[in-house]
């Protein structure tokens, strides 16, 4: 992310001091004007192909499920297609048949393909996003033009890593790759993904790695394999390496990271692009960059849900076919659909946090740019001053001192779960460096990427800098709106870090999240500053002091001017309703439960300072109906620190998966630990099968890594 974030364009053509952005500005977009008329195709009924072989040149077979269109062999049809490692036979067959259900029955076949072994397809996978997982995209996309039901125009879509391999493989070229739409996706994988957060070693990077052992380590389906789906599996579980070692090495963007992150060659991305996330999800970080970088027709959304399909959001979605099959049809089928000529960027600006209206919509609008970056967006800048005070002018040239000694973040304990994904953010303030606007005169809305610019010097060699971006109401609450965090180590490379001389000052520039947010009349805007964020971020080898030069240090904020009036938002929207389901005004309205994160929790603290996520998770079993299966999971996890002794940090993530159809009976467990001293990394993983009561697979692997100025 850092790399990228640096390279942030905020599209600011002036800087303006706060007391000067206020009142109404009638800049309305040309493209508010209405679009050309379309409508959802009439539905049509449409068939599933439980299961197709896509032969690729090695002679591995993969597995995949189709959803084809009535009279598609008459008359041809788009194709898009998903590619995951998570299972498409019974663990994600729930998401798949929504996908299938949203596109075929408009005339939008849909393909969903096992990355090679992983499911029910053949040969192993040994890391993400790797060579053979790519080529064999860019055959299968060849593959699915030449079938008789296509018409030979393909599109990728996906969320997570689908979304991530869809930009990878849309780099590659594939001729018949006609349009993509990936989601919560990244474009360097370094720092956008769940590993180094601001070059600072990730929880997320043991949470993802241990759980993505799990994925590389599943049996295949009998049922779909036939008689040697033993072998298959025994061949994964001998494969399966250990990963966290491996990404755990790796501590500078090097070759290892490069490969794969786009943000190397935007250039390479040659077909059209519409890129979708939500404010709670991390991953919407790059919708702006990618907007600013990409050459091609593009656009981007974002909505008030995390890291989910904005049709499953709740409890404020969005009705999302009518979205997704006018974009296929613009691209795959040539048809003009009128998207292209609606705004570049369309976002829902917040009027509160997430936590803050939790459970409840967070209240807000949607808000549209003709083009990013937008040039209407300034820059206004807020001075860190003596007495805490955010000013509109560098008053002061003194320095403050922190000390790092206390835990900071807390309130913010998950990087990417479900929602919210953070707390009331006091008593995280309690513990940081604290700078405080005057209560607002009038509502102040943002959309793009706020930036800390500090001048800052530390008493040690390897150091972090976190800030948060709160917004603190009369009553003295603290709301989140965005943040990040840097190693100090990497302020000028990613790439090539270098230790910091104890006492020197050095100028950083720390770009927050993206974030499109309202400051209401009466608040204040705060930013919180602390030496680190834990448990998002591994602790620094030694406590540190750093030193803040006021004045020199300040606060930007992409300033977005009220406009009259907003541009038309074409996608119907989908409320959650206490009771009842209906529908009236464009708008449906569904009874949904809220889900939550299951990670929102706060910890607890001994005596000692010991403070300790500890979540033993019951086994949680489901029947797949449809072929038959029960898959039953269960986690524990141990995060642990005590304060002033950051070598005293652990982190230890547990799993076991099973499935169990008649005699047919696996289990695996797997995880990771995680331990340091100022030196080194001190990680075991493990791997363990049971084909019922019966151990056939036990992998330990302990490794020692040295700590590369992290």
């Amino acid at each position: 992310m850092t790399i990228s974030r640096r390279k942030m364009l905020l599209g600011t053509a002036a800087s303006a001091s706060l007391a000067a952005i206020g009142g109404s500005l009638a800049l309305i977009s040309d493209r508010s004007r209405a679009a050309p008329a379309w409508s959802l195709p009439a539905k049509r009924p449409f068939k599933v192909i439980e299961n197709t072989w896509i032969p690729m040149p090695d002679g591995v077979r993969l597995a995949a499920r189709i959803w084809i269109p009535d009279g598609a062999d008459a008359h041809p049809v788009p194709v898009v297609w998903e590619y995951l490692p998570y299972r498409l036979w019974d663990d994600l067959r729930w998401r798949d048949d929504k996908t299938g259900e949203n596109l075929a029955p408009y005339g939008v076949a849909f393909v969903r393909v096992d990355i090679r072994g992983t499911g029910n397809s053949e040969g192993v996978i040994v890391d993400e996003y790797d060579v053979p997982e790519l080529t064999d995209g860019v055959k299968i996309i060849a593959w699915l033009a030449k079938q008789s039901w296509s018409n030979g125009s393909v599109g990728m879509r996906g969320i997570s890593w689908g979304g991530i391999n869809a930009l990878q493989i849309a780099a590659m070229q594939p001729p018949e790759l006609k349009a993509i739409m990936p989601m919560g996706c990244v474009v360097d994988r370094y720092t956008d993904d769940a590993h180094y957060m601001g070059g600072a070693y990730g929880e997320q990077n043991m949470g993802w790695g241990s759980a993505f052992k799990g994925d590389m380590a599943a049996p295949p389906d009998p049922q779909v394999v036939g008689e040697h789906w033993e072998a298959l599996w025994r061949q994964r579980l001998e494969a399966t390496p250990a990963i966290l070692r491996t990404w755990s090495t790796h501590q500078r963007y090097d070759s290892y990271w490069k490969r794969g992150s786009i943000a190397t060659d935007y250039a390479a991305i040659k077909c059209p692009v519409y890129v979708v996330d939500g404010w709670g999800d991390p991953y919407e970080n790059i919708i702006g960059e990618l907007l600013a970088n990409l050459k091609v027709p593009r656009k981007g959304l974002l909505g008030p849900w995390g890291h989910i399909f904005p049709n499953l959001a709740t409890p404020l979605g969005l009705d999302w076919p009518y979205e997704e099959v006018r974009w296929w049809q613009q691209w795959l089928e040539g048809i003009d659909t009128g998207i292209m000529d609606e705004p570049m960027l369309r976002v829902y600006l917040m009027y509160e946090a997430d936590s803050q209206a939790f459970p409840d919509e967070v209240p807000g609008r949607w808000v549209a740019e003709d083009v990013w970056p937008s040039p209407r967006i300034a820059s206004s800048n807020l001075y860190f001053d003596a007495g805490g005070r955010l000013s509109p002018k560098p008053n002061s040239r003194d320095h403050i001192k922190y000390v790092g000694d206390k835990i900071v973040g807390l309130t913010k304990p998950q990087w990417v779960y479900g929602r919210p994904t953070e707390f009331e953010q006091t008593p995280d303030d309690r513990n940081s460096l604290l700078f405080d606007s005057r209560p607002l005169d009038h509502d102040l809305e943002i959309l793009g990427y706020p930036i800390a610019k500090v001048r800052v010097s530390a008493d040690v060699p390897v150091a972090q800098i976190a800030v948060r971006l709160t917004e603190v109401t009369p009553e003295g609450k603290s709301w989140l709106v965005s943040y990040n965090v840097l190693n100090l180590t990497r302020r000028e490379s990613m790439e090539q870090p270098t230790a910091l001389k104890p006492g020197e000052f050095y100028d950083v520039e720390l770009p927050l999240y993206m974030i499109a947010h309202r400051f209401k009349r009466g608040n204040r805007i705060r930013v919180a500053v602390s030496e680190s964020l834990w448990p998002l971020v591994w602790p620094s080898p030694q406590i540190a002091t750093l030193q803040i030069a006021l004045g020199a240090s300040h606060l930007v904020l992409p300033v977005r001017p009220i406009p009259a009036r907003e541009a038309p938002f074409s996608i119907p929207v989908i409320h959650a309703a206490k009771a009842g389901n209906g529908y009236a005004n464009g708008v449906h309205w569904v009874k949904t439960p809220l889900p939550t994160s299951p990670g929102a929790q706060m910890p607890t603290r001994d005596a000692s300072g010991r403070i300790r996520y500890d979540r033993e998770a019951q086994p949680t079993s489901t029947f797949v109906s449809a072929v038959g299966t029960t898959t039953t999971t269960a986690s524990s996890r141990i995060i642990e620190i005590t304060e002033g002794d950051p070598t005293s940090c652990r982190m230890e993530l547990d799993h076991t998966s099973s499935w169990k159809r008649g005699d047919w009976d696996c289990t695996i467990q797997f995880g990771g630990d995680l331990t340091a001293t100022a030196e080194e990394f001190h990680l075991k993983e493990w791997v363990v099968a049971k084909k019922g009561d019966v151990e056939i697979f036990r992998r330990e692997t302990p490794s020692t890594i040295k700590r590369d100025l992290l």
